[in-house]
């Protein structure tokens, strides 16, 4: 018997909307920053101008990422929310309609009609455009969309995840600077695959190989790049 005791279930995929924009920010931070690093050292450039252009990743790509995801998440609410007041309206001009189309929702999940329309009333009973919200709009208090959290998120976690390649480059002698920010920046990329995986319960083989090849193969590309540029410059 359900009573008003019992505890409240949590779901891994209540974390998604700032689980997506964390990992996002970070694996971004890590992959972007860590790539340019390399492909300036590779350019031969020297030491100081490696590490502005790793602060300068850093800041304009946290600010990016930030207005991105703000830009993006609040388009998206503002759908929800257009829809809302659509919904809203049908229930005060229609509300048979909206109770026999929230009762054919439940039937077509295997309610028998009658049931379903009791189920309809009731639900709308207690929280009409909630109902309507979540079964005929799929839009829930744990999946609607946050633009504020996610551009902090996303922000912070860029910022977190260009701060350890810039650290690496900063630390590591002038000869040994590239391997050792590129080393440095996968590792971080497999913790960081590792850590997603666990907190979206997720396979982690899976998210690490993901991760990591992406990472290896941007900054390989960009060292290339830095390297074929650089000499030719020079010459």
């Amino acid at each position: 018997m359900i009573g008003p005791h019992m505890a409240a279930e949590r779901h891994r995929i209540e974390r998604i909307g700032w689980l997506r924009a964390a990992v996002l920010g970070a694996n971004d931070g890590i992959v972007s920053t860590g790539s340019l690093i390399a492909g300036v050292a590779a350019s031969q450039a020297d030491k100081p101008a490696v590490l502005l252009t790793g602060i300068a990743a850093l800041v304009a790509g946290a600010m990016s990422m930030a207005a991105g995801e703000y830009v993006s998440v609040s388009s998206q609410s503002d759908t929800e929310q257009a829809d809302l007041a659509v919904e809203q309206r049908e229930l005060a001009e229609q509300p048979e309609a909206e109770r026999h189309e929230l009762a054919a929702l439940y039937v077509a999940r295997g309610v028998e009609p009658e049931l379903a329309l009791k189920v309809a009333d009731q639900m709308t009973a207690h929280d009409a455009i909630g109902a309507h919200a979540r079964d005929e709009l799929g839009i829930s208090d744990g999946a609607a969309a946050r633009p504020l959290q996610a551009a902090l998120t996303s922000a912070l976690t860029f910022s977190a995840g260009a701060a350890a390649p810039l650290l690496a480059a900063l630390a590591a002698p002038a000869p040994v600077l590239l391997p050792t920010v590129a080393l440095s920046s996968v590792f971080c990329l497999i913790v960081l695959g590792w850590l997603g995986a666990r907190a979206g319960g997720a396979p982690a083989a899976r998210a690490v190989l993901r991760v990591a090849f992406w990472g290896v193969l941007s900054m390989g590309v960009t060292a290339g790049i830095g390297r074929l540029f650089g000499t030719g410059v020079q010459s």
